[in-house]
């Protein structure tokens, strides 16, 4: 690295790198970028409270202006809000070195793409989780629940015989749901069994049996509404992982209590 191309600025955050290292713990997050072209990687680390960046450390594989860019993108973001922090540019950190060659410019392009990744990874653990339908205390009503109740809507299924070819969908409530779906392919072949769940929340013994069976399962799943005019005639659906919504036409629709 040759000192007659690079600023004082530059050489010191290099020789002398500042806030370098990892940090741990709820309100940490992690950003991680890497540039295939000249091998350089990056890894930043913030730990934010009441919405500001209180600590940040790095990490860092590659030349001396990867280590120089990103030592003073951390001195640029420390004691910022995670807002403010987002709009330092690639061109803030040059201009507090004093300037790159610009040979070297997509090192402060780098670093502040890791600490952008970072603040975006924070953000994302701040959402909340999406809780499993039908495994939550106090889950809210389905819309028409009650209204279409004996109609199309069950609570129990004591004489599994009245869905007989009929197409029925059976809400996720645990184990008790599992088992009368796996039951209910004996009276007709149209079962499907709707969970938010990524996968089935059972023993393996019983997630077996329904896998094997001829129940359809709806992954990832949300009945929202249920609609008619007499009786049930169809559920509107969220797909929660795609975020979108679909009209699926039934018989029945059992919700276990």
């Amino acid at each position: 690295m040759k000192s007659t191309q690079y600023s004082k600025k530059v050489l010191d955050h290099f020789q002398n790198p500042r806030n370098v290292g990892t940090l741990e713990g709820k309100n940490v997050a992690i950003g991680k970028v890497g540039n295939p072209v000249c091998g350089d990687l990056m890894e930043f680390y913030i730990k934010v409270k009441d919405d500001k960046i209180e600590d940040i450390k790095f990490k860092t594989f590659g030349c001396g202006s990867a280590i120089a860019t990103a030592s003073m993108i951390t001195e640029l973001a420390k004691g910022k809000t995670i807002e403010q922090a987002l709009k330092i540019t690639r061109q803030d950190v040059a201009d507090e070195l004093d300037g790159l060659p610009p040979i070297k410019m997509h090192c402060s392009n780098l670093a502040a793409d890791a600490l952008k990744d970072a603040i975006k990874n924070y953000k994302e653990k701040q959402k909340p989780e999406i809780q499993p339908v039908g495994h939550k205390a106090g889950q809210r009503e389905i819309i028409g629940e009650k209204e279409f109740l004996n109609r199309g809507v069950y609570h129990q299924a004591d004489d599994i015989s009245q869905f007989k070819d009929k197409r029925v969908i059976v809400v996720d409530k645990g184990d008790s749901s599992i088992e009368l779906a796996i039951e209910l392919t004996q009276h007709t072949l149209r079962v499907i069994f709707a969970t938010s769940l990524k996968e089935i929340s059972a023993n393996s013994d019983l997630k077996t049996k329904i896998k094997q069976s001829n129940v359809k399962i709806l992954y990832e799943s949300e009945i929202l509404e249920i609609k008619g005019l007499k009786t049930a005639e169809k559920v509107i659906i969220h797909d929660l992982n795609e975020d979108e919504e679909y009209e699926l036409f039934m018989d029945a629709v059992v919700i276990l209590l």
